[in-house]
């Protein structure tokens, strides 16, 4: 990729493969630092800020079109601080800037191309620009010369531009959450079972009845608009959540979106049908993916739901796990330079190594063709249940490309261990765990959090960083990553009995409410308050494709106030969701990992408790139920730190249901217990 090896820059000395992809370039690339601003104030130049991510394929292309061409390096490098971020690192910077750039132009993507004013205010930007004008599309040198041409001609309208700009982002951060709270709800009652239907019937509105998911192309998973048909399913049993939520699971399982052969999920489909993905892998998605598909699995104990659960989490543990226990961040979308190529296949390569018995059979499964199903070579896809394919000759196909596909040249891995994603992924084992059963997974989970709290704690500081790449620490931990790291341990306690997790959870809750909570005490910003190096300190409330730190935030108060009997965590939460509620019945879609806790408020949790020296033996039964509702308590013994559990010491087991502070009589059994709930 690198047009002259022998150059150097200081991304040389990053950890970033994002950042070292580009070590190379002519382009005297920087990372973003405090004395790199500083550095371009003192020299009054404007900053270049171009970030991506190393799964990016425009990225890639802009890298080779214009970031390896010398001319257009030393432009760069004459009129402009050149600074490179890889927005999974730091995606504070990403946020602030995408939005800029979605505020400047309405649209926003990666690479994110933003100009800055010396001191990090943004003025002009876009995504990606070719080497040679486009319709609609001006080419990378024209955007350069009329930057600097503006910044040297017109610096005082560019100041304010920027000004307006920035202020814009910090009043929209405020707007946001501050401003939408309905003043219709009465004090006693802050969500309904009637709008948790209301909410789904809006969802629905959106709906592809014929492929699954919702609306066209590009289609991205929605696993939280999911979730939240399932949530309306088990509180009101309406059918048309769970019939358009296994129906979208069916169609993204049996398209190109989902690997064939060796598991796991690409980020998004480029149509509307799930066959085209767009090729990255993600640990994030697939994380996301295995919880909701093992909701699925407890809904419907379908085979093929068990099949994918299981090929995904072999794909992540062989493809994107590192030896002792922690995940990487993501595999390339390109190999040799071109997207798929790693994926698809010529009809000739499948005849040469399908079993001709078979093969006519195989190719009308997988609508491979002659000319090949999508740009000239084949995807594998199917119309047809995923159960259809599941026989024995198919599995030795598809066994049989599989050691083909070794052969081939393999996408570069993204080997950065993000903090949130690992949490995101333990959550996801946890409940693979309980939708299954399998032991390994409830040990991947526990492995997993123990690299984490060996390798991402600073304990002298008492903090989490963000990032770990090849023994190095980058960043301090963000909002997401200690809201998901909270839900790890939830999550973790329910499948294992052990409250120190659950001890460990609420400490951290305690550190965010200290380091992160605004001036009003009830939501969070994006960054610490010691975190000094960002123009504006963010508070995201919007659902993308992973949840917003204060929509974790807000059901972790909810489950730990609960759980530890702590009214002030319990009226934060429900001020959050008071504050979000509007919102949220307007637009459901975008706020459905909140919707799913106003799904909970609706009626309260499900408290199922058992303590006693056998009483862990019964976690797995309990836990693969879909009870979405629960807080499962199944210890050894009861702690003092949980006052739910006082008072139900047992040498026997006893089970107890127990809701708004009332616990029922003990039942003997636990399978009368679990007939019920």
């Amino acid at each position: 990729m690198n047009a002259n090896p022998t150059h150097t820059n200081n991304l040389i000395h990053e950890s970033s493969p994002y950042l070292l992809q580009h070590a190379h370039n002519p382009v005297q690339w920087e990372p973003w630092s405090e004395l790199i601003l500083l550095q371009a104030q003192a020299q009054h130049k404007p900053i270049l800020l171009s970030i991506g991510y190393a799964a990016c394929h425009w990225c890639h292309v802009m890298e080779r079109e214009s970031f390896e061409s010398e001319t257009v390096a030393a432009f760069m490098n004459a009129h402009f601080i050149c600074i490179k971020v890889d927005r999974e690192e730091r995606p504070d910077i990403d946020h602030i800037y995408m939005d800029a750039l979605q505020a400047m132009t309405g649209a926003g993507g990666w690479p994110l191309n933003i100009f800055l004013l010396p001191n990090g205010k943004p003025f002009y930007g876009g995504t990606y620009f070719p080497p040679v004008a486009m319709p609609q599309r001006a080419s990378w040198m024209d955007v350069l010369q009329g930057v600097q041409n503006a910044f040297t001609t017109n610096y005082d309208k560019l100041v304010e531009q920027a000004d307006a700009l920035t202020n814009h982002i910090i009043r929209d951060t405020v707007v946001q959450i501050n401003n939408t709270t309905d003043q219709t709800i009465s004090q006693e009652v802050l969500a309904t079972k009637e709008e948790v239907a209301i909410i789904a019937q809006r969802i629905l509105q959106q709906a592809d009845t014929q492929w699954g998911g919702f609306g066209n192309a590009p289609k991205f998973p929605q696993t939280f608009v999911l979730q939240m048909l399932f949530r309306n399913y088990y509180l009101n049993k309406q059918e048309a959540s769970l019939v358009h939520a296994i129906r979208s699971i069916d169609k993204m399982i049996q398209g190109g979106i989902y690997d064939h052969l060796a598991g796991g999920f690409a980020r998004y489909s480029t149509d509307a049908q799930w066959q085209a993905p767009h090729f990255e892998k993600m640990l994030y998605d697939n994380a996301l993916l295995l919880s909701v598909i093992a909701e699925a699995y407890q809904l419907t104990q379908k085979e093929s739901y068990k099949k994918v659960i299981q090929q995904t989490i072999h794909f992540l543990a062989t493809e994107l796990s590192s030896e002792q226990g922690a995940y990487y961040a993501a595999l390339d979308a390109d190999s040799e330079g071109v997207e798929g190529k790693f994926y698809t296949w010529s009809y000739e390569e499948i005849k040469s190594i399908v079993d001709p018995s078979i093969f006519t059979d195989f190719c009308n499964y997988y609508q491979i063709t002659t000319e090949g199903n999508w740009e000239h070579t084949n995807i594998l896809w199917t119309q047809k249940p995923i159960e259809e394919g599941m026989h024995a000759s198919f599995e030795l196909a598809r066994t049989a490309l599989l050691q083909a596909r070794t052969k081939k040249i393999r996408p570069a891995l993204d080997y950065k261990i993000i903090l949130s994603w690992n949490n995101l992924m333990i959550i996801g084992l946890c409940k693979s765990y309980a939708a299954l059963g399998d032991s390994s997974y409830k040990q991947k989970a526990i492995d997993t959090m123990h690299w984490i709290e060996q390798n991402m704690y600073h304990e002298k500081e008492d903090y989490f960083c963000h990032t770990h790449t090849n023994g190095i620490k980058k960043s301090f931990a963000f909002l997401d990553d200690y809201a998901s790291l909270i839900q790890a341990y939830i999550s973790l306690q329910e499948i294992t009995g052990d409250i120190s997790y659950v001890e460990k959870a609420a400490k951290w809750i305690n550190y965010v409410q200290q380091h992160f909570l605004d001036e009003q005490s009830t939501f969070y910003y994006y960054t610490a308050a010691y975190q000094k190096d960002v123009i504006v300190r963010k508070k995201e409330n919007y659902d993308g494709a992973q949840p917003s730190g204060n929509a974790m935030m807000c059901a972790n108060l909810y489950y730990l106030g609960t759980l530890f009997e702590k009214q002030e965590w319990i009226e934060q939460a429900e001020s959050m969701m008071k504050s979000m509620r509007k919102i949220i019945m307007q637009y459901p879609s975008s706020y459905c990992y909140w919707a799913q806790s106003f799904s909970i408020m609706a009626e309260g949790f499900q408290c199922l408790v058992s303590v006693g020296p056998t009483a862990n033996q019964g976690i797995t039964k309990a836990l693969s139920m879909f009870l979405p509702q629960k807080m499962l308590l199944f210890t050894a013994k009861a702690m003092p730190v949980i006052p739910m559990l006082l008072g139900k010491e047992s040498v026997d087991n006893q089970y107890f249901r127990c809701q708004n502070k009332t616990c029922s009589a003990p039942f003997s059994s636990l399978s009368e217990f679990l007939a019920n709930i």
